[in-house]
């Protein structure tokens, strides 16, 4: 078994990644270009198939690991031991620190195809090495957030719970309770996420507990004695009909709520709720898990749910790992010392070039009805109907953004509620509201 050359583990996130970014810095030391003023634009080409919207996630990951993207003594010896830049670079690399500007889209905003969601200014070299490290974060948690967003808006006034921990990456795991939590969610299995950003935890019992015990009975009745009658009971482990009645047994007609995790969940819920009400549990909730999405929340919705437990559909994105977004050089200092759009021109990834603004229309009942942007050549319009949609992050190189998750989770419900009613259908169709350059 190989192990680490590091002594113990880098919390950097300086080496996460792409070996070109290095290079690239190298040979602009070289050439002596290195050091231009440059404009980068994160953004989405396209949405995922069937996708009305997306939701911006990971913001605020990503500034509270800027100030640690540096490349301490055991970084820079393993990229000269490795031979991966000269001498002169590695003299760079031990000075780094991201001194430029940043802007973006508000943490939970939706966003639309183009929508500039970040905007990252400074020298060429500086403002290179992020790429790889933004997208990682950017394209992965508005990837479970948008997921999460079309979940909690099919469910809608029921609450969500994440907990997808065994289906993904360790640390994934607590990047995508975050993300689901701004997009509605309630609360997650995973404790390290509630450590670290607050989130309320959620969990009490999987079947091997049940089939620990020598009856049903014995092992509802283990779990109320130490976790009081307002826990949640497991009742499929056997037989649903019978442990709804050993539930009720144990707990009293005060039990918290029973969990159904397979089978017809329709069904079951129907005539769940209706053997509780006979037992006089007309209180205790109905929760259901079981690889749950969207398309199964919304059917799920004239059923008697209480709650619904999301995990392996949450955090593999439902079917859109990625949010595909992409980290562009959209304008560059020329010898005249003012900013050049510059934008590729290659067929089907052919861009814009120039700093662009984003605002969002809203009509006179308030309902948005277009995402406007523009260059700086072109006038950001005025009006109380167009909404600005970016927020400085970063500047000379500090975070001077205070926005929290509380925050971002307001956000995004005010986002989501502001588009159309058509953008939470789930069936396939175009973006909420069309993107239009000034």
């Amino acid at each position: 078994m190989s192990e680490s050359r590091f002594s113990g583990p880098s919390r950097r996130p300086s080496l996460l990644t792409d070996q070109y970014e290095l290079t690239m810095v190298q040979a602009a030391l070289a050439s002596g270009a290195a050091e231009r003023r440059c404009v980068f634009e994160v953004f989405a080409r396209r949405l995922p198939e069937g996708r009305r919207y997306g939701v911006v996630a990971g913001t605020g990951r990503l500034l509270e690991q800027l100030t640690d993207f540096r490349f301490g003594d055991e970084e820079l010896a393993d990229l000269e031991r490795r031979g991966i830049v000269d001498a002169a670079t590695l003299r760079w690399l031990a000075d780094y620190r991201f001194s430029g500007e940043i802007t973006g889209y508000g943490e939970g905003e939706c966003y639309l195809p183009g929508s500039p969601v970040l905007t990252v200014e400074g020298s060429f070299a500086e403002a290179v090495l992020l790429e790889t490290f933004v997208l990682s974060v950017l394209n992965h948690d508005s990837a479970i957030a948008a997921a999460a967003s079309r979940m909690t808006a099919a469910a809608g006034e029921r609450p969500c719970l994440e907990m997808g921990a065994r289906r993904t990456h360790e640390e994934a795991s607590v990047a995508a309770a975050r993300a689901a939590y701004i997009a509605g969610f309630v609360g997650t299995s995973v404790l390290a996420a509630g450590a670290r950003y607050d989130i309320p935890t959620i969990g009490t019992a999987a079947h091997a507990f049940t089939l620990l015990h020598d009856s049903e009975p014995e092992a509802f009745a283990a779990q109320i004695a130490s976790l009081g009658p307002g826990t949640t009971l497991l009742v499929d482990t056997y037989d649903v009909t019978t442990g709804v009645e050993n539930a009720i047994k144990a707990g009293g007609p005060g039990l918290g709520a029973v969990r159904l995790d397979s089978g017809d969940l329709v069904a079951q819920a129907h005539a769940v709720r209706a053997q509780l009400d006979r037992l006089g549990a007309r209180a205790t909730k109905i929760t259901v898990t079981s690889d749950l999405d969207e398309f199964a929340i919304a059917a799920l919705a004239a059923a008697p749910v209480d709650s619904y437990g999301v995990g392996t559909q949450l955090v593999t994105g439902s079917g859109a790992p990625t949010a595909g977004m992409v980290y562009k050089l959209v304008a560059r200092e020329g010898a005249n010392g003012e900013l050049l759009p510059v934008a590729k021109k290659s067929q089907a990834k052919a861009g814009v070039g120039g700093r662009k603004w984003a605002v969002r229309r809203r009509d006179a009942e308030g309902v948005a009805d277009l995402e406007l942007l523009g260059t700086g050549s072109a006038q950001t319009p005025a009006g109380d109907e167009y909404r600005p949609l970016q927020r400085t992050l970063v500047t000379h190189g500090e975070v001077v953004e205070t926005s929290g998750l509380t925050e971002a989770r307001e956000r995004h419900q005010a986002s989501r509620a502001e588009l159309p009613v058509t953008a939470r259908q789930l069936s396939r169709g175009e973006a909420a509201i069309p993107t239009v350059m000034s």
